[in-house]
């Protein structure tokens, strides 16, 4: 079996918020945005913890959309 890892890298914690911030959006409303708990979040966004790959690109995709509805 073959496994591709492709733009496999570590999003930095103040990406992270700066991304929210860019977006308008509180804390609470961007862990919804990816199904996510206000303390994981936090942990994301203070660097406490990693935010996987696949969380990032459906917040963006999700801003994206947000963006499209104004």
């Amino acid at each position: 079996m073959l496994v591709m890892f492709v733009n496999m890298r570590r999003i930095k914690y103040s990406e992270i918020r700066k991304a929210r911030l860019d977006a308008g959006l509180t804390q609470t409303q961007a862990g919804e945005l990816v199904y996510a708990k206000l303390r994981t979040w936090q942990d994301w966004e203070y660097g406490k913890r990693p935010m996987n790959l696949s969380a990032w690109e459906l917040f963006n995709i999700k801003v994206k959309q947000l963006e499209k509805q104004k």
